[in-house]
């Protein structure tokens, strides 16, 4: 790990181990914007973390800005970081003013998109977008739409969109977004070329694999000091072989999903030519669903307690996994990818991940 690396991760989880307590994440789930928490994270400027600094941005490097997210997702932080961070990434690209606020980005299912048309002297935007995140909480909302063969970015106020109010199990605004009407020349930005809606989700899918990896390492460690805390017929459950068996398996899926998103973060600018995001989205995936199984078996009843800390991760994992493309969505797309090299062409292709 870098110097670098080591001290924004370091200061991160410092701010997030001291902020993010029990009682902010059940606030959180009844609803309550945790706005002094989100002001210590712009002044620390990680909002801008991906954009370069010729841009007003911090100017991470990718590994870097993904260790932020790994670090928030292990401290299950209910603020929209990751999709500021992204949205920024995308408004620097298309030149258009980064936003000064929590942010979100559109579209982040595979199926949805939104239409942008060029007439009347103006250009008018109509689409409906599902599941976005923190979309009824953000200032600023990143749209991109295609139009003329060409990708834009499109900057949306929170006056310009029309929201339906939705959550994920984690009680994650997970919202339905509505546009139709006409947008503003100033708000609309052709993106560089190669760069599009499927590069949006492919880097969603980098950065939500960071997160399920520091939330699955978080799930181990409290489950392994459980294990060893909690006594049953004279001696702690992690002494009895069934128990450690099932620790052992969690074990290996924790080391592949942050060995996911490891790779994941190293594809994270490739954006959705990089078949490193695939694969560590759906292996992470797989991870998530594992390791919340076995974590709530070793736990027990009190793991299912809402006073117990485990459930604020576990609901993450639940819902991330599918979030910016299930496991389905990424393994059949490394599966064409892997069909399309040919029988001469497969075993190139893997050896370059």
């Amino acid at each position: 790990m870098s110097e670098t690396s080591q001290i924004v991760r370091d200061t991160a989880n410092r701010l997030f181990t001291e902020r993010i307590s029990p009682q902010r994440l059940l606030g959180a789930e009844t609803g309550a914007w945790l706005g002094e928490e989100w002001t210590l994270i712009e002044e620390m400027g990680l909002p801008l973390a991906m954009v370069g600094e010729e841009d007003g941005g911090v100017g991470l490097d990718d590994v870097d800005a993904a260790m932020l997210i790994r670090v928030a997702g292990a401290n299950a932080v209910p603020l929209p970081l990751a999709e500021t961070m992204l949205a920024n990434r995308f408004l620097a690209a298309a030149g258009l003013p980064l936003s000064s606020g929590p942010a979100t980005v559109a579209p982040v299912r595979p199926t949805d998109r939104f239409h942008l048309e060029r007439g009347g002297g103006g250009w008018h935007l109509s689409g409906t977008a599902h599941r976005v995140p923190w979309a009824r909480s953000a200032q600023t909302v990143l749209v991109l739409a295609e139009a003329g063969g060409q990708t834009f970015a499109i900057r949306l106020g929170d006056g310009q969109v029309r929201t339906e109010c939705a959550h994920n199990l984690a009680a994650e605004p997970r919202d339905s977004l509505f546009v139709d009407g006409p947008v503003p020349d100033t708000a609309v930005a052709p993106l560089p070329d190669g760069m599009g809606i499927g590069d949006l989700m492919a880097m969603g899918a980098a950065l939500r694999t960071a997160a399920m990896a520091g939330a699955i390492g978080r799930v181990l460690e409290m489950t392994v000091g459980y294990a060893n805390e909690r006594a049953q017929f004279g001696r702690p459950i992690g002494k009895f072989q069934a128990i450690q068996q099932s620790l052992a398996v969690m074990a290996g899926h924790a080391a592949a999903a942050s060995g996911a998103a490891d790779l994941a973060a190293e594809g994270l600018s490739q954006g959705a030519r990089s078949l490193t995001v695939a694969a560590g989205k759906a292996r992470a995936g797989e991870a998530a669903g594992v390791v919340a199984t076995i974590a709530h078996q070793v736990h027990g009843a009190i793991g299912f307690t809402h006073e117990h800390s485990l459930h604020f991760l576990t609901k993450r994992l639940w819902s991330w996994r599918d979030e910016f493309g299930n496991e389905a969505h990424w393994n059949r797309l490394f599966g064409q990818r892997m069909a399309e090299a040919g029988a001469d062409g497969v075993w190139p292709l893997i050896a370059a991940l």
